[in-house]
């Protein structure tokens, strides 16, 4: 029956991934990443420069999906009511009678583009993080439960920092996966100007439904995970951590605070949607370590000592890969390595 589940996945995933080249040129990765988060029920934050086609992704990925979709442009004068909605006075044509009924606001659909996240004030940012989380609002005293599936995918541009408001990293940990999005290729982007300076766009074609893609998510919990990777993904985890045990001698020099427990989780629901993809119905350590960059990186705080000498999260993780034996068991806590270089 799991068998028959994952070849549904890998049927729809594929025709969810042609819809989108329809419109994207190249950016294999990144479209994995979100499909990926899509399968695992999981947030997206997609961070990349101005005219990367980030606003395009999402909004095509939520047409290949019969689901509702709003897509709202953050700035710096939104409210958290503009988002999740209010109570408004209505007046009964026939009788006079008022009464407050609550208006929902843009997040009440299944998918939810957060256009330029950053350029929005805490407050607004802070109510749309716990519908992320709770995935539900609460607007005079009463609370509204959000449709499902509730996905929101976000953009942020890395570039511009004045007039932002940067997300700290207790609600960036919300987000399963930070997406880097990266330039072109060159023959990509010729490509891109013959599509895009010629005529009209290619339409996208629904091929999932709401009630498909439940079942689908829910084979992907179904994949068993052995007890060496479970321990593996912990190993990761907790080999990003300086103040626990006895840190790794790089990451102690160079990292302020590493990943929580929701990274452990977000290893192992990317990876087992990888394994389900690559047409497996168990989980390798290699899973682990293809989503280990999109989990992590945001979750990774680096120190002075790191910023100055221009080494990133995404260098710290591709090292504690490197050097994490998973051969050795998390024993009493601690990442087996195979040295400290």
């Amino acid at each position: 029956m799991l068998e028959a589940k994952l070849e549904r996945l890998r049927t729809v995933h594929s025709k969810m991934k042609a819809e989108l080249q329809r419109v994207i040129v190249g950016q294999d990765e990144v479209l994995d990443q979100l499909l990926l988060a899509i399968l695992t029920r999981g947030h997206c934050l997609l961070v990349g420069v101005p005219g990367l086609a980030k606003t395009l992704m999402i909004s095509s990925l939520a047409k290949t999906m019969d689901l509702s979709f709003n897509r709202v442009q953050f700035t710096p004068d939104l409210m958290p009511t503009d988002i999740t909605g209010t109570e408004l006075l209505h007046i009964d044509p026939e009788t006079s009678a008022r009464s407050f009924r609550f208006e929902p606001g843009p997040l009440f659909a299944n998918v939810v583009l957060a256009d330029e996240i950053n350029r929005t004030p805490p407050k607004t940012q802070a109510a749309l993080l716990e519908a992320m989380q709770e995935r539900r609002v609460t607007s005079g005293g009463k609370t509204h439960d959000l449709p499902q599936p509730f996905f929101v995918l976000a953009t942020q541009n890395p570039i511009e920092q004045e007039g932002t408001y940067p997300l700290p990293e207790a609600q960036l940990d919300r987000f399963m996966f930070m997406v880097h999005v990266g330039y072109p290729n060159v023959d990509e982007e010729r490509e891109i100007l013959k599509r895009t300076t010629g005529g009209a766009m290619e339409e996208i074609q629904s091929v999932v439904t709401a009630a498909e893609l439940d079942e689908l998510q829910l084979a992907v919990r179904e994949i068993p995970v052995a007890d060496a990777v479970f321990d593996y993904a912990l190993s990761l985890t907790r080999g990003t951590r300086v103040r626990s045990g006895e840190p790794i001698g790089f990451i102690k020099e160079n990292v302020s605070w590493g990943a929580g427990p929701r990274a452990s989780q977000f290893l192992i629901l990317g990876a087992k949607a990888q394994a389900a993809l690559d047409g497996r119905s168990h989980v390798s350590i290699e899973d682990i370590r293809t989503v280990a960059k999109p989990v992590l990186r945001h979750r990774i705080v680096t120190n002075f000592t790191a910023q100055a000498e221009g080494i990133t999260s995404d260098h710290l993780i591709e090292r504690l890969v490197d050097e994490v034996d998973p051969n050795r068991a998390v024993g009493a806590g601690l990442p087996g390595v195979r040295s400290e270089g």
